[in-house]
């Protein structure tokens, strides 16, 4: 472990991201963005967690680090769209419900269809998904009235993880110090990324009643200042307005017109930056507002890194081995198709389905088949996302592939022929911390850093594979009649 820095020093910053599985911190240089020390800590839960646990990752993850005596301010990313319920003296009401918890499916079917799809879209830029904070509203007020009349506040949880910081909590418990940036808000489906405020309206739709709301900052706002509450943590260093994850991998690799980004971790993103929000009348396409003051136009999908890993536990393999038997089939993986939607899926609009193989025939079950499939399904899935970015007038020529996913052999031998555009691989790098060290440096004042990567892979499209994904969309198509689920 780092020995413990006591020195402050005008050179350093720290990004910190809460994410669903760990908490990382990472402290760099102020100038060049080059990682000087990092630590960790896992998060244990699953769908929903005390937000206990991220405050204790977040203690373990800053030891790890060697502390932050040394950097000059900080800034918090984490997972988007959990729901934090307070009660009037600041104390959780019930376990937090995550992105990734399905259960209130029924709920965003009942909004969706109380107001209408187009009106959701007029409002929020997106319509009710069951991860949506708006709809875990909804099924608290549905399914915990006693825990529901209690909640006093929602926040999310990096809004949470920032009160805190501040030194807010059961033993202080000013509710109306909750404050959040627009990237967070704009993943409730309770803001309007056309009006950049709340629906208040909404609010009261889904929850009978109206809460407190973190205040919205700005991104070059100056959260507040730490207090002393956990070891590591000195008072006084600024905190930067902090965000969603996905806005702060945006900004920590500094995208820019005609790039769009594919995310294969956890779940499944595509992303591109917009000066502008946009309607998609399918509610395929979610209008978040990034972390600059533009807008995130964003396709979500539950399933991403993994399916590999459930195929290599279907075969029985390890990762190279895995890669090895995909690239040795031929593309189209001799006719069989996977739908990988193991967990549900987001798009298609599918919240209940299930994975399925088809086009199993005695001549094409082969290892190598099926280990293609599983890669296959996952990067047309995920060129389904970049299509439908594409159908809201959003200029796609370059894809920035990033995630854990991203660093399959297999992956990187298939994605740009699917794609059908360039792709580059960035040096793996914590993009999330990154883009919060850099509102770090804002929050001292100064603009945002362009800091460089350490270099990239770039793929090319080395075989036509349209024919795979017309074979795939032929299976897209049949899910989304309501066969295959």
């Amino acid at each position: 472990m780092p020995a413990m820095s006591t020195t402050p020093s005008p050179l350093l910053v720290a990004g910190i991201d809460a994410s669903t599985q760990s908490c990382k911190v990472v402290v760099r240089e102020r100038a060049t963005g080059r990682v000087v020390r990092h630590g960790a800590a896992p998060v244990p839960g699953d769908k929903s967690i005390d937000p206990a646990r991220w405050w204790e990752a977040l203690g373990r993850a800053v030891t790890a680090t060697g502390g932050l005596a040394d950097v000059a301010a900080i800034s918090v990313g984490a997972q988007q769209h959990g729901m934090v319920a307070l009660d009037e003296r600041g104390r959780v009401v019930r376990d937090a419900l995550l992105w990734h918890d399905t259960s209130t499916a029924p709920q965003a079917r009942q909004l969706t269809d109380e107001l209408g799809r187009e009106a959701w879209i007029a409002a929020t830029g997106m319509t009710p998904a069951a991860s949506f904070t708006v709809t875990k509203m909804r099924w608290l007020r549905e399914n915990e009235p006693d825990n529901a009349a209690r909640v006093a506040a929602v926040a999310l949880p990096h809004d949470w993880l920032i009160w805190r910081l501040r030194g807010f909590g059961p033993e202080n418990p000013e509710l109306g110090e909750l404050v959040t940036d627009r990237s967070d808000a704009s993943g409730t489906a309770y803001w309007s990324p056309f009006t950049e405020t709340y629906r208040m309206d909404i609010v009261t739709r889904a929850f009978g009643r109206t809460v407190i709301l973190p205040r919205v900052l700005q991104p070059d706002d100056v959260a507040g200042f730490t207090t002393d509450v956990l070891p590591g943590i000195p008072a006084g260093i600024p905190i930067g307005v902090g965000g969603a994850d996905n806005a702060l991998a945006a900004l920590g690799l500094g995208i820019g017109a005609g790039d769009a980004v594919v995310s294969i971790g956890t779940s499944g993103t595509v992303y591109a930056i917009s000066h502008t929000p946009v309607k998609d009348l399918h509610g395929t396409v979610s209008t978040y507002a990034d972390a600059t003051g533009n807008y995130l136009p964003l396709v979500a999908m539950l399933n991403a890194a993994r399916v590999l890993d459930a195929g290599r536990t279907l075969l029985q393999t390890d990762a190279v081995s895995f890669d090895a038997l995909a690239n040795s089939a031929q593309p189209g993986s001799g006719g069989v198709t996977l739908l990988p939607y193991f967990e549900g899926e987001r798009y298609p609009a599918l919240p209940n389905a299930r994975a399925s193989l088809h086009g199993l025939a005695l001549d094409n079950c082969t290892p190598e088949n099926i280990a293609r499939a599983f890669v296959e399904g996952l990067i047309c899935s995920l060129a389904n996302g970049l299509d439908a970015l594409r159908r809201t007038g959003i200029d796609c020529q370059r894809v920035i592939l990033v995630g854990g996913g991203s660093r399959s052999a297999a992956t990187q031998h298939m994605v740009a022929g699917i794609f059908g555009v360039p792709v580059v691989v960035p040096t793996p790098d914590e993009y999330v911390t990154r883009g919060a060290a850099k509102q770090a440096v804002a929050a001292l004042g100064e603009e945002m850093p362009d800091w460089a990567w350490d270099g990239q892979t770039d793929l090319r499209c080395e075989i036509d594979m349209s024919d795979v994904r017309r074979q795939h969309q032929r299976a897209f198509d049949a899910a989304t009649n309501g066969e295959y689920v």
